[in-house]
């Protein structure tokens, strides 16, 4: 089954939507031509083949890369929920908006690096909430003790 994708305009939409939602900010864009190069980079299956690719590449990327003046790690979070929603993910998505809050301030951070990050995805998309393995390794990562899954 092929995967569908957003829009750079969807995105855009998206983000409005988020910031007026979640309590204000600024609705600007400071680098919507990275923000769409990500958009169209997660469909090349070579680099992306799994749903868990694409998503962790999609929110590290709109984590990190300030595409817009206020709401980035609020983006990353809700443009992931969004691909989620347009590929079947349902079971997931509230879940997902839910524990990624503080991920995303510890990817923003600089703690949770995009291999673990992939990880935490893939435990949200397998329902895995209680892989202790896992948790260790961001309790390592939001503390400070090096720790990252190669990617």
């Amino acid at each position: 089954m092929p995967f569908e994708y957003l829009t750079l305009e969807q995105a855009v939409e998206v983000h409005r939507k988020t910031v007026e939602i979640s309590g204000g900010g600024a609705l600007g864009h400071l680098e919507l031509g990275k923000l769409d190069g990500v958009l169209d980079h997660i469909k090349n299956d070579d680099y992306y083949p799994t749903i868990e690719d694409k998503l962790t590449h999609l929110f590290f990327s709109t984590c990190k890369f300030h595409c817009f003046q206020d709401g980035n790690k609020r983006i990353a979070i809700t443009l992931s929920a969004q691909m989620l929603l347009l590929n079947g993910y349902l079971y997931c998505v509230s879940r997902f908006l839910r524990d990624m809050e503080n991920i995303s301030y510890h990817v923003a951070a600089g703690n949770i690096g995009k291999g673990l990050l992939r990880e935490i995805i893939a435990a949200h998309l397998a329902m895995d909430s209680e892989n202790e393995s896992l948790k260790l390794k961001i309790l390592n990562a939001i503390s400070g003790q090096p720790h990252e899954t190669p990617l």
